[in-house]
């Protein structure tokens, strides 16, 4: 079950690897603009540091569950996966997409309840 725990926390943090290439490298391109469903070209010009900034801090909640992984630090997981949970909540309440709750929290959601459940 560790195991399994291990890969799940791995594929999330690979899921925000990706959110950070989208919105670091490809926010002013027709990938990201289609992913985001952004407004336009010039739109997505316009808020493209925004963008890099909101990227960078997906970045961290990677590597911090990369980390937890490495040192098999579970509070430490725990830690990073509440952060997606509760940013992947926000943000689906925020913009009104009901799909970044499923995409970024649920996943987030079910390996936090396994890892408590495997851990403690």
């Amino acid at each position: 079950m560790k195991l399994i725990a291990n890969i799940l926390i791995i594929l999330i943090a690979i899921e925000h690897i990706y959110f950070l290439v989208l919105e670091m490298f490809l926010w002013t391109k027709p990938k990201g603009i289609k992913t985001f469903g952004l407004k336009s070209k010039e739109f997505a010009e316009e808020t493209k540091v925004l963008a890099a900034n909101q990227g960078l801090y997906n970045g961290f909640l990677a590597a911090g569950l990369i980390y937890s992984v490495i040192t098999s630090n579970f509070n430490t997981a725990l830690f990073f996966l509440i952060c997606i949970a509760i940013a992947g909540i926000y943000g689906a309440y925020s913009t009104k997409n009901k799909k970044l709750f499923y995409i970024q929290s649920l996943p987030a959601i079910f390996v936090i309840i396994l890892t408590i459940r495997i851990y403690f």
